[in-house]
């Protein structure tokens, strides 16, 4: 039998992309759901009661962990089978998101905060295939042209 709440699986890199998303715990702590991160002192802090993966870092411009991030995606995604995924970047999300896209997941991504003067490339990437790009500023809706404005996390 099918839970009647949405499994969520939450993406993020850690620092202030982690601190981004715990700023929604509102929203996400009424879910079943599940971490993919990197280990430290604030994933420590931020996760101590959920069940977190950790991926492979660094995780920006690295094709070896892009490619063992696609693998662990697999593996996860078969496991947990959520039914959302969710991530404010970096660049974990998108071996995550294009496996999560094939295994038929909704896909939510937030465009980071701190970016208002350029695009991320993960939003750069991303925003071609989920199925809901939310924006923090209003200024980054002139790089996303199907996001919607979320407001700011912070």
């Amino acid at each position: 039998m099918k839970n009647k709440y949405p499994k969520i699986g939450i993406i993020s890199s850690r620092g202030g992309h982690l601190f981004q998303v715990n700023q929604l715990k509102a929203w996400w702590e009424q879910y079943p759901r599940f971490w993919v991160t990197a280990p430290g002192g604030d994933t420590s802090y931020f996760l101590k009661k959920e069940k977190i993966y950790i991926g492979n870092f660094p995780e920006q411009k690295n094709l070896i962990n892009a490619v063992k991030n696609f693998v662990l995606a697999m593996k996860i995604i078969s496991r947990e089978k959520p039914d959302i995924l969710f991530s404010d970047g970096a660049g974990i999300a998108p071996p995550f998101f294009l496996i999560g896209k094939i295994f038929g997941c909704k896909l939510i991504y937030m465009e980071t905060y701190d970016f208002i003067s350029f695009p991320t490339l993960t939003g750069k990437i991303l925003q071609h295939f989920v199925d809901l790009f939310l924006v923090q500023h209003q200024s980054q809706k002139k790089f996303f042209k199907n996001s919607k404005y979320w407001g700011p996390t912070l």
